[in-house]
């Protein structure tokens, strides 16, 4: 079980996890688990962990490998462009660092040949159309107004994998307390 911070007093960095509170209604967002990739004085931007399309990335991209892959809707920038992180710089050039073993980018091109000759290390990627971003301030404001749970870095093993559709309530479930019991609250309350 992970130790974290009951009184929400972690603050957002690159690589830390923001879960929104039960009851944001967003399409985006209702909870949604994000991997924060920067944050900073000119504003911040991450990724939602668990929010699929059906579109699949052969249907996507035509040299793309038949691989068993979800891809995500990391949120409502940018949603024509396709973004991915992965654990392997080494075998991506080009790539940067977001936190401590987790990267960004890179040449896609080399995603695509090393996956064709390996598809086993598609356990080392994510996949995302567009982001989530904020101004400047905008994303510590809605931490004032209590939209999001701070959580200090998760592994890597659990941001890259695609295919757990109970993050939110497996980390709000984790967390304990308070946020175990609203981990059961009904997405509408009138269906309590």
């Amino acid at each position: 079980m992970i130790d974290f911070n009951f009184e929400n007093t972690n603050k957002p960095k690159s690589g830390t996890i923001l879960i929104s509170e039960p009851f944001i209604e967003d399409k985006y967002f209702t909870r949604s688990v994000i991997f924060l990739c920067d944050h900073g004085d000119e504003g911040s931007f991450g990724f939602v962990l668990n929010n699929y399309i059906e579109t699949s990335l052969q249907e996507m991209i035509a040299d793309f490998p038949d691989i068993d892959v979800r891809v995500s809707l990391g949120g409502p920038v940018d949603s024509s462009n396709l973004f991915f992180i992965h654990t392997l710089p080494d075998l991506i050039p080009n790539s940067q660092e977001i936190a401590e073993g987790m990267y960004i980018g890179g040449n896609f091109a080399d995603v695509v040949s090393l996956l064709k000759k390996q598809p086993k290390e598609i356990t080392n990627f994510r996949f995302f159309v567009g982001y989530s971003g904020w101004d400047a301030n905008q994303l510590e404001a809605e931490l004032k107004e209590k939209s999001w749970i701070v959580l200090p870095k998760v592994a890597n093993k659990h941001i890259l994998d695609s295919h757990n559709d109970d993050l939110w309530k497996d980390l709000m479930d984790r967390l304990g307390g308070k946020f175990k019991v609203m981990s059961t609250f009904p997405k509408n309350p009138s269906h309590n």
